[in-house]
């Protein structure tokens, strides 16, 4: 091929594909099925790589990231980049309006739209391609993310127009991503919005590629002048952008103006928990753009755009103390002790603090009276100081030493750590996870028998578990002959659980349920596999596995070739364990056929969740990662996600673990066996 059909070929793949990702990702109405999008995707890389010079700025290949580090250089803004004003009440927004219709001198149109709660980020487009993607920094300077915003298939990487184009938006992730991407985490995130922002700022864009965040468009900065903001809009979406459909458009002059506003906000307010991503809000903008420019800005906000709230509950009380945690992996956790208040219909009394970067953000210090909501209407969080201590006590800062074996913390990134081994937090920890009912379900072994098996010196290890000769409990108060024989059958029975269990119950940090799940998709099925994987230290055969990260496959790397850990591993395998999974073959005609099931929440007789899918899979079913109008049933474990929501409004069928167990054991299979 010559340099000049190969051009020609690469301009039509660019095309074509460019097509097919607008009817994707923003019209949800592809035409090209995966097949044959994949096809011309692989030729087009395949072009590129035997013709680099001829690699366009705008090609779809950009999607995919890169695994090369970068940093984020900080760019000046040339458009403000401000916060907005805020209203609380529908009397507020109204007055507002009047206000601004007042120093107008003449009655304004309105757009009301929902306030996404993401993460904001600035298009800077030149020659029709996109230059430059900025976070909002300071509202003048932003970091140059370009890289990782390319990754974002919402995001037009070419538009028609060629002049100078901004375009602001909003960076987030669906709900219906959120907790399965956030249990892989080993700081799970408080919301969707902080996980979208901390993806957005990780230094391996591959690693951003793979977490389907999704952008929102609402401004544009245009080369050439518009009348109104709901022409601009219009441009927006003709040249490409996603806009949200929900908003509303309210003409200057419009006579039930406030029964209109007080109208939409309601209907916001009643249907945001449907939504599939958060809203904090809604915000109201001048419609014409010369009264914009008129009006212009003041140091904090525009003059010709408010913010209307939806609150969080909150409540206020007394920081008493705060103390530290030790978990299994030696991670030190501060948590704030409160005088127990009420909030949203439960008793809060303790709060994560995370680590002591968050601590000294907030300068909490004990004695003050700090503010408490619930963050996504679920999880306790410190808002902010009310009132500082009259004391004087200084801002909590994290101890040098161990609280439980004294040992000098080490920090490592934004948390500290206990290097001790042997700290008998991390023992207990440890050893009280592997034991856990949804682990390996040891249940007669409770967290008190743990800590006296470890306090006497019995069991120091997880292996000692299988090794330890109960009997000499007869003569220890509280262990008679039952309660010995209950522990003997329990060790037994947990040598039965599959190899996908004993991975995730080992504690190797980041390796949770979903990783195994991954890991066993892509045919690691087994321990012996891991190990040689770990030898040659071949993290590209962990990250090519989608939802695992190159932090991740590092970490586990760097556990499986530590020679403690490889050593605890083969004595439990001597033991008895599994550590090969054997997974079921799916039977053509079987009894869910045609059944097409999706997976939420956490279970104790399915840990992790891939047993339960792969069960369903053998009896002749389907299983789908998100719901759909196509789903039929939704197996619905302890704390169910957004899918829980989204089925019951599809009428999709709900089927509880019980149930689940039932239907299975009517097909011929007795899981619990």
């Amino acid at each position: 091929m010559t340099e000049q059909e190969a051009k020609k070929e690469i301009d039509r793949l660019v095309e074509l594909l460019q097509r097919a990702d607008y009817e994707y990702y923003v019209l949800g109405r592809p035409h090209l099925t995966d097949q044959e999008y994949d096809s011309l995707f692989d030729r087009l890389k395949t072009l590129e790589a035997q013709f680099p010079h001829l690699k366009r700025a705008d090609s779809p290949t950009q999607r995919v990231g890169s695994d090369l580090t970068v940093d984020f250089p900080e760019v000046a803004h040339t458009i403000p980049v401000l916060s907005l004003d805020k209203a609380y009440t529908e009397t507020e927004v109204l007055s507002w309006i009047e206000k601004t219709e007042r120093a107008a001198g003449r009655p304004l149109g309105c757009v009301i739209e929902e306030k996404i709660d993401g993460v904001s980020l600035v298009l800077y487009y030149r020659g029709g391609i996109l230059d430059r993607a900025v976070t909002r920094g300071n509202g003048r300077v932003g970091n140059d993310i370009t890289p990782n915003a390319r990754t974002i298939r919402q995001i037009p990487l070419r538009i028609p127009e060629t002049g100078e184009v901004v375009v602001r938006g909003e960076v987030y992730l669906p709900l219906q991503y959120f907790d399965e991407i956030n249990a892989r985490m080993e700081v799970p995130y408080a919301n969707p919005r902080n996980l979208a922002g901390g993806v957005l700022r990780r230094k391996n864009s591959a690693e951003v590629a793979r977490v389907p965040l999704h952008f929102l468009a609402y401004d544009g900065y245009l080369p050439f002048p518009v009348a109104t903001y709901t022409e601009s809009l219009d441009l927006l979406i003709e040249w490409g952008f996603p806009v949200n459909p929900r908003h509303e458009r309210i003409p200057a002059g419009t006579p039930d103006r406030a029964e209109r506003i007080r109208a939409f906000i309601e209907k916001e307010r009643t249907e945001r928990a449907t939504l599939d991503y958060q809203i904090d809000g809604l915000v109201f903008k001048v419609n014409e753009l010369d009264v914009r420019d008129r009006l212009g800005y003041t140091g904090h906000h525009p003059r010709w755009a408010i913010a209307y709230k939806f609150e969080a509950p909150q409540a206020v009380t007394e920081l008493v103390r705060i103390d530290v945690q030790v978990g299994r992996t030696g991670r030190v956790t501060p948590v704030a002790r409160l005088k127990p208040v009420e909030l949203s219909g439960s008793t809060i009394s303790n709060v994560t603090l995370h680590n002591e970067d968050y601590v000294q953000a907030l300068e909490l210090a004990p004695g003050d009276l700090v503010a408490i909501s619930k963050r996504g209407d679920v999880i306790p969080a410190i808002e902010k100081v009310v009132e500082k201590n009259e004391e004087g006590v200084p801002v909590w800062r994290m101890p040098e030493h161990c609280p439980e074996c004294s040992s000098r913390l080490e920090r490592r990134g934004a948390h500290h750590f206990c290097p001790n081994r042997s700290c008998p937090a991390v023992i207990t920890g440890r050893l009280k996870f592997f034991v856990s009912p949804k682990q390996m379900d040891i249940r007669v072994l409770g967290n008190e028998t743990i800590d006296f098996l470890v306090e006497k010196g019995y069991i120091r290890r997880i292996p000692d578990l299988y090794t330890f000769d109960y009997r000499r409990l007869l003569d220890e108060p509280g262990f008679g002959e039952k309660k010995i024989n209950l522990i003997v059958q329990g060790i037994e029975e947990s040598k039965r659980r599959p190899f996908s269990t004993v991975l995730v119950a080992l504690g190797i940090p980041d390796v949770g349920p979903s990783v195994v799940e991954t890991l066993i998709r892509g045919g690691i099925t087994g321990i012996d596999r891991l190990l040689e994987i770990a030898d040659r230290g071949d993290v590209d055969a962990l990250t090519r596995l989608e939802g695992i990260g190159e932090k991740t496959a590092r970490q586990l790397i760097e556990t499986l070739r530590d020679p403690e850990w490889r050593k605890e591993i083969e004595e439990l395998r001597k033991a008895g364990l599994s550590f090969e999974e054997e997974r079921p073959e799916a039977v053509s005609g079987g009894p869910f056929e045609g059944q097409v099931w999706c997976v939420t929440g956490s279970f104790r007789h399915f840990t992790p969740r891939s047993r339960a899918e792969e069960l369903i899979s053998s009896l002749g079913g389907r299983v789908v990662s998100s719901v759909s109008s196509k789903t039929t049933h939704l197996l619905v474990g302890e704390n169910p996600g957004s899918k829980l929501e989204k089925a019951r409004s599809l009428g999709v069928q709900l089927v509880t673990e019980d149930q689940f167990i039932e239907m299975l054991k009517g097909a011929g299979v007795d899981p619990l066996g």
